[in-house]
């Protein structure tokens, strides 16, 4: 099942009930993905996984959306990869889905993404969680990478993300154990934004994503993309590259509108220029 347009669009029908990927467009400039595999407790089927990655290309082309909110409802994020879909399978057929070009359109979102997670974020549903910004869990929600305890191991990016933001010794243990941790561990580890109760994950994700959006798109884009370019390199180069994106930033009409909107002390209106 395909996404058609008219559900990226602002004040838009939502998707059918039997869709399993849900996409809502607010006026505020935020944007709703939500997965909708219930009775499979979000499981990341190929058909999910290709939605997922046409929804993501098309928010980010969306100049009316300015930030994403991935959640899978209050019960949920997503328990990993669809076991049955892959236990017959090759090598070959495995390289042959190059999960890593349908996954690239999340990885590469100059939109900001929060992750609004409740429930389980196991496998393939904490890699999808890495994937996003920010991080919002609720009480009862836990992550694990338990891939080991079927014979495989993380294959889009739990090996490399997870160590980047908990360190070796957190990430080695999550890995080799397969064990899950809850939400305050995360959390504590720095793998976690922060924790909320269940209730509250998903609209404070909503006032979060409203606030980002209401600030000058163009330096949003260029902060993300300064912040995850200077990840793994030198930190002489990662200032550099601050510095680029900082001077740009002068050259924007929402840097003039900012700065004379605090002189007078009025509230600023950006308009992504």
């Amino acid at each position: 099942m395909s996404l058609d347009s008219s559900s990226l669009t602002a004040n838009a029908e939502p998707a059918p009930p039997e869709s399993e990927l849900l996409v809502e467009c607010r006026e505020d400039g935020v944007a709703i993905v939500r997965m909708n595999r219930p009775k499979a407790t979000n499981a990341l089927s190929l058909n999910l996984q290709a939605l997922l990655s046409a929804a993501f290309t098309r928010l980010a082309e969306d100049p009316a959306v300015r930030a994403i909110v991935l959640t899978g409802g209050d019960k949920v994020f997503a328990a990993g990869g669809d076991i049955k879909g892959l236990e017959g399978a090759g090598p070959i057929e495995i390289l042959e889905r190059h999960t890593e070009r349908v996954w690239a359109p999340i990885e590469r979102c100059p939109k900001p993404i929060i992750a609004a997670v409740c429930g389980y974020a196991f496998g393939g549903g904490a890699e999808l969680a890495m994937h996003c910004d920010i991080i919002l869990a609720g009480e009862g929600a836990s992550f694990s990478q338990p891939e080991i305890r079927i014979g495989i191991m993380p294959g889009i990016g739990g090996t490399q993300r997870l160590v980047r933001a908990v360190g070796k010794f957190n990430a080695m243990r999550m890995l080799l154990t397969g064990k899950p941790v809850s939400a305050q561990e995360a959390c504590n580890m720095g793998l976690v934004s922060q924790v909320l109760p269940d209730d509250q994950v998903l609209p404070e994700a909503l006032k979060m994503a409203s606030l980002i959006a209401a600030m000058p798109p163009l330096a949003v884009m260029q902060i993300k993309e300064v912040v995850l370019a200077g990840v793994d390199a030198s930190l002489e180069t990662a200032l550099m590259l601050e510095r680029k994106a900082n001077q740009l930033l002068f050259a924007t009409r929402d840097q003039k509108e900012g700065m004379q909107a605090f002189i007078e002390k009025r509230k600023p209106k950006f308009e992504g220029r």
